[in-house]
Order: C-alpha cells, then sequence, then structure tokens
C-alpha cells in the first residue's frame, strides 16, 4: 500500500515537494521511493531477454555491457553490476538520468520491438550508481604511479571531465581550464536540476578535485591566458569546449525585451538553484513566473526551457515547432513529460515575427509538410493565409547552438577549423592536424548527447596515453 502515492504523482509533484499531497512527508517520500526503486530494478532488470545480439548494447554510443549488470542487478549482485557498468562509463548516474534511451538503448530493446514494453535501462543504471555511492562501491582517485606528463584540458563539461577521469587514473598531470565558476558545463548549467540534480555533478567534480585535477576556473581562455601559454605548458591539450552560441532568427522584432536566448534562461534558473545572486531572475528579466510563455524550437532544450517554466509558475507555456511531432528531434518521453505538466504543443507552427517592446506576442505562420527529399525529410512550407499571433510576456529560443569563432577568440589563426566553424580532429582519438592538440564533443560533432562526449573524452584519453606511452619509451631509450 505505500507504494501506492509514490506511484500516483505527477513529473512536478516529484519534482516539487510543495505540490505533493500534504500527508506525504519528505522523508516518506524519500522511504517508499527506495523501496519502490529496488523492487523496480530488480523486475525490470529481470524482464531483460538476455537476447544473443543485444541491440541495446550496439546502440548504445559507450556500447555498455547492458544485458550483463541488468542479470546481475536481477539477481540483488548490485555491486558486481555497479562495477561492469563503470568499466565502460565515467558518469553511469548522469547518462541513467539524461541520456534519451528511446532514442538509443531502449528504443532498440528486443522486447520493446515485439510490443511488450522496454526494459527501463536508464532507470536501472541510475539507481545502480546512486546505491554504489550510498554503499561507499565507488572508489577515489589514487593513481598506482605519478608521471611528469601533463595534459591540459579546455572545457569542463562532460568530454573534458571524462578524459580528465582516465588521465588522472594513470597518473597523468592533468589541469582543467574554464570559463565558468563551477565545473560541469551544461551539466551545471545547461540541463535543469528536475532532470539532473546538482549535487550529483558536483559530487563527480569533487572527486575528480580530490583525485588530483586541477580546477582553473573564471578562467577565460583568449583574456585570462592565452591558448599558446596553457600550449606550451602542456605536454598535449584537449578543447572540450561545447557549442554556446545561440542560433539567431531572422525576423522583425528580432532583439526586443523579452525575446531570450534558451541558454541564457536555463543558465540563470540553475544559478538560481544554487543560491547565486542572480538580479535577471530577481528583476524579471528571465524569470517565467506569472508569465504567457513561448517557446520556440523542438530538440531537447526546448522541452527543459518548457518544463523551467512551469516549474517557475508561468501563467501558460507553449512550444511552436515548425515540423510535426513525428518529426520533432527532441525526446518523445520529454514531449509526454511536458503535456502531462500542462504545457501547450503548436506543431507545424514556425515564428514569422514579433509584436511589441516588451514584446506583446509571436506572429505565427502555420506550415505543411511538403514532399520528401532524397534523404526521406520533408520541408515544411508555409500555408498561405493561416497567420495569427501568439500572445507572450516571455519568448524563449531554442534553435540550436553554434560554435563560437574560437580562432578569432583565442588568437589562433591556425586552429583547424571546419566551414561550420568546428574543429577538425579524429572522430576517434580526437587528434588534429596540430601537434599534440586534440578535441573532442560537441566542438568536433556540433551540438549532440552527453554520452558522445563522455565517449569522446575516454577514446582522446586512451589515444594520448598510447602517445605519452610510445614518447616515454622513445625518451628512456
Amino acid at each position: 500500500m505505500a507504494k501506492q502515492p509514490m506511484l500516483k504523482f505527477t513529473s512536478v509533484e516529484r519534482d516539487m515537494p510543495e505540490k505533493r499531497p500534504p500527508n506525504l512527508r519528505r522523508e516518506d517520500f524519500h522511504e517508499i521511493y527506495a523501496e519502490y526503486a529496488d523492487a523496480k530494478a530488480r523486475e525490470q532488470s529481470s524482464r531483460c531477454s538476455q537476447c544473443g545480439v543485444p541491440y541495446c548494447q550496439s546502440h548504445c554510443p559507450l556500447h555498455n555491457n547492458i544485458p550483463d549488470w541488468l542479470r546481475l542487478t536481477a539477481e540483488g549482485r548490485l555491486q558486481e553490476a555497479y562495477e561492469i557498468s563503470q568499466a565502460t562509463n565515467t558518469f553511469p548516474e548522469i547518462c541513467g538520468r539524461i541520456c534519451p534511451q528511446d532514442r538509443l538503448c531502449e528504443g532498440n530493446c528486443v522486447i520493446e520491438q515485439s510490443g511488450h514494453g522496454t526494459v527501463t535501462i536508464g532507470s536501472v543504471e541510475k539507481y545502480i550508481t546512486d546505491t554504489a555511492w550510498e554503499k561507499g562501491w565507488v572508489q577515489p582517485i589514487k593513481p598506482a604511479q605519478e608521471r611528469t606528463q601533463s595534459v591540459g584540458i579546455i572545457g569542463a563539461g562532460p568530454g573534458g571531465l571524462a578524459a580528465a577521469d582516465v588521465l588522472r587514473r594513470q597518473g597523468v598531470q592533468v589541469t582543467i581550464y574554464d570559463r565558468y565558476d563551477r565545473a560541469g558545463g551544461l551539466l551545471t548549467y545547461g540541463i535543469p536540476g528536475f532532470k539532473l540534480e546538482k549535487d550529483i555533478v558536483t559530487r563527480r567534480n569533487d572527486q575528480l578535485a580530490q583525485g588530483g585535477v586541477t580546477f582553473k576556473l573564471n578562467c577565460n581562455v583568449g583574456e585570462d591566458i592565452s591558448f599558446d601559454e596553457i600550449r606550451r605548458a602542456h605536454d598535449a591539450i584537449i578543447i572540450a569546449t561545447g557549442v554556446y552560441k545561440s542560433r539567431d532568427l531572422q525576423a522583425p522584432g528580432v532583439g526586443v525585451q523579452g525575446l531570450v536566448p534558451a541558454l541564457d534562461f536555463l543558465t540563470v534558473s540553475n544559478k538560481k538553484s544554487f543560491g547565486d545572486d542572480v538580479p535577471k531572475f530577481d528583476d524579471g528579466s528571465l524569470n517565467a513566473s506569472g508569465k504567457r510563455v513561448v517557446v520556440i524550437g523542438g530538440g531537447d532544450t526546448a522541452m527543459d526551457c518548457v518544463r523551467t517554466s512551469v516549474r517557475q509558475g508561468a501563467a501558460s507555456v507553449k512550444c511552436l515547432y515548425r515540423r510535426d511531432r513525428a518529426n520533432m528531434p527532441g525526446s518523445q518521453r520529454e514531449v509526454q513529460n511536458a503535456e502531462e505538466e500542462g504545457v501547450v504543443f503548436e506543431w507545424l507552427s514556425a515564428p514569422k515575427g514579433f509584436t511589441g517592446d516588451p514584446i506583446l506576442g509571436v506572429m505565427v505562420q502555420k506550415m505543411r509538410l511538403g514532399q520528401p527529399d532524397v534523404t526521406g525529410r520533408q520541408a515544411p512550407e508555409v500555408i498561405d493565409g493561416a497567420d495569427y499571433v501568439e500572445d507572450a510576456d516571455l519568448v524563449i529560443m531554442a534553435l540550436g547552438f553554434e560554435p563560437e569563432d574560437l580562432p578569432t577568440l583565442w588568437k589562433c589563426p591556425d586552429l583547424p577549423v571546419n566551414r561550420w566553424g568546428t574543429i577538425k580532429a579524429d572522430y576517434v582519438t580526437g587528434a588534429t592536424e596540430a601537434e599534440g592538440v586534440y578535441a573532442v564533443g560537441d566542438i568536433v560533432r556540433g551540438a549532440s548527447l552527453v554520452v558522445w562526449a563522455i565517449k569522446d573524452g575516454r577514446d582522446c584519453a586512451e589515444a594520448i596515453l598510447a602517445k605519452l606511452g610510445t614518447a616515454e619509451v622513445m625518451a628512456a631509450e
């Protein structure tokens, strides 16, 4: 009986204690959840068919050994399950929370494909590692032998942190340079706390710092320190800056008060959750409370914005996307969660311009999908005469991200970039044409998933270790 209140919670009630039934205390909630989580982890893990061709594993960028740790979880052998899980994933508790499993492992589960509902792999992965932290199974970073070689990493996001973890465990001296006051990149300031609790990220940052990784925060490369200085200070460097420049929209009214980039909105919200002094939140500039909010975009960032707006107490929240639901790039699970929370989706709707200053509304043009192109993708087409104005007090632009002009910002014109501004690097090793310079994650791939950044960071670190090992042998000879 005790499990029933937890099962009836909406996603907002789970995230916001004040929304829960008044007769259920916070400590009761956590006790019930722990009991429920253990039972569900075993139940779901036991559903794994242990198929001969584990599509879940092959569709995971990290190729995690999912069937084995599911089997061990079903048998109650959680510590062994954790050991297998963390062997291929630097941050399994983070991936378990934020990976789009419906597009990766769970979406390719054989049971899901047969119509019986997927094994909830992400939830089990999260539970295993959370338990490992609680039980003290997560071992501190203690290299067997220290090395004199050093690697500098520019960017403290998931790719940079994953690389640092691998390198430091092998005794390499690692320094991470980051422009923000806290490490984590988008894990800290881009992803909302209701999806990824910030103490989870802080715990990993602390583990790295306690393991000997040096963090130089509030350090803006190109201003506080030059790229060449970092390069001279280390045997190799990894560029892991991510892509933070918001894509612009060219339309009448762009630039008016109340039209804001998604990352600015999410960063301010996350800073407030840390207890920081955030004037733009307090004065209402980047605060959805009591406002009619319109979010433009269809990716995961747009979903983060609409769901954050709900939690801030917006009067209404709508999401405009120029294609239909089936063609939306964001997680369908996130869309479902947002709809449950009261978000209204206006499909086949695109912004044409904006009215008022401060903003009063979005001029919307209705769309239809045209004939498929050679890739099968249907381009949206404008429906003449179907325009209307959507009232709004706050409009959040979530149209995606582009790389900053690093060669200019870092005064390094020889930095190898392609025509899109991303770093030219090998997709496996991260090596660039510049000697000793590597790059990983979104700054190579363009805006992508956290799990890909983790894989890139791990692979790059292994390539650097091999290179440093060869150099060490040659020096000895």
